[in-house]
């Protein structure tokens, strides 16, 4: 057993979650903001990679952190190794910008960039570098139950947080981005700990872009898929398979909903959110923003149980979160850009 007992707090925060008069406007309903992109990290994988690295760190001495990431699980990693003060290695795919390589090896991380996606580069951390190395850690980006677990604890802090902004029982429906399923795992987790009753269950809207869709790919064609590739600009969300557990929600949970949204809403959601909240955040991020923005969130969660669609003064009574999950693959001159590129005003 290991001596070493760090503080868990420092590896991520409780982050503020408060209302946003201008997406409650552009949506019609009553939008909360849980602020992940505040975490040490800049995005809410510090929350479950902190938890399983404070976890290794308690039953193993002198552990060396590998990461394969496509930016920001190699980020958080870097960032909780730093706090532990131990070396880490992060294995990001060549489709990953020099901007974000920069930003992790800036944290003391040594960085390798191999393969043309996710599922490339990890296989060479495990079989080049992790098979090698006696003391080293393994950090998967999204796909183990402490992760999860760590994700999860968003909704311990919304059971809470929520209920002095006047919103007295459980929201009507929280939604994320799904890249590889960690939040999605830990929204799920959550939900089923502290909102219990299936008669007040939050539905759970799951959002990814075109091009990046392995959960929604999955879910159409019954059975887990691998995509060929990630053709998405939302390179965080690229997971060309989705976290088995993930699809296994999505079958099961009746309050679980799959949306793909295209690149250009998502730059859109981004874009307009960076206006509307003042805040950056990256295209991955901006998917779930552009559910407010572009109707999808009424059209999906503004039905009632018997299929009606809900009367506007039905709509404008519903509390909904969005995780605004971050990630820190974003500046004004990449927002620019895409801007451009998709002709978002």
């Amino acid at each position: 057993m290991g001596s070493y007992d760090p503080e868990p707090q420092k590896l991520y925060i409780e982050t503020p979650c408060i209302p946003s008069a201008a997406l409650s406007r552009a949506a019609g309903c009553n939008i909360f903001l849980k602020l992940e992109n505040l975490q040490p990290s800049g995005s809410f994988k510090s929350r479950g990679i902190g938890n399983l690295m404070y976890q290794a760190m308690l039953t193993k001495e002198n552990v060396h952190f590998y990461c394969s990431s496509g930016g920001n699980a190699g980020l958080a990693a870097a960032t909780s190794a730093a706090v532990l003060s131990r070396p880490c290695t992060i294995v990001v795919p060549m489709l990953t910008p020099q901007y974000m390589v920069e930003k992790i090896r800036l944290l003391g991380a040594q960085v390798h960039q191999v393969g043309a996606h996710w599922a490339l580069a990890d296989e060479h951390l495990r079989t080049k570098l992790l098979a090698k190395d006696p003391n080293g850690v393994y950090v998967p980006p999204f796909d183990h139950p402490l992760i999860w677990t760590g994700a999860s604890t968003i909704v311990s802090e919304l059971a809470s947080q929520l209920r002095p902004l006047g919103v007295s029982r459980p929201p009507d429906a929280i939604v994320c981005s799904c890249g590889g399923g960690g939040l999605l795992n830990g929204i799920m987790e959550g939900v089923e700990s502290y909102f219990p009753d299936a008669r007040e269950k939050p539905r759970v809207l799951a959002v990814e872009t075109v091009g990046a869709d392995s959960l929604n790919a999955s879910v159409r064609a019954g059975e887990l898929v691998t995509l060929p590739g990630i053709t998405s600009v939302a390179t965080s969300l690229g997971a060309p398979r989705v976290a088995e557990r993930a699809f296994r929600w999505a079958r099961e949970a009746p309050h679980l909903e799959s949306l793909v949204v295209t690149d250009a809403d998502a730059v859109m959601g981004s874009v307009r959110f960076a206006d509307d909240a003042r805040m950056l955040v990256e295209v991955a991020c901006g998917a779930t923003m552009a559910t407010a923005y572009n109707g999808d969130l009424r059209r999906i969660v503004g039905v009632a149980k018997d299929g009606r669609a809900l009367s506007d003064e039905e709509w404008s009574g519903k509390n909904v979160v969005m995780i605004v999950c971050g990630g820190s693959l974003v500046s004004l001159e990449i927002l620019r850009a895409y801007r451009e590129k998709y002709g978002v005003k």
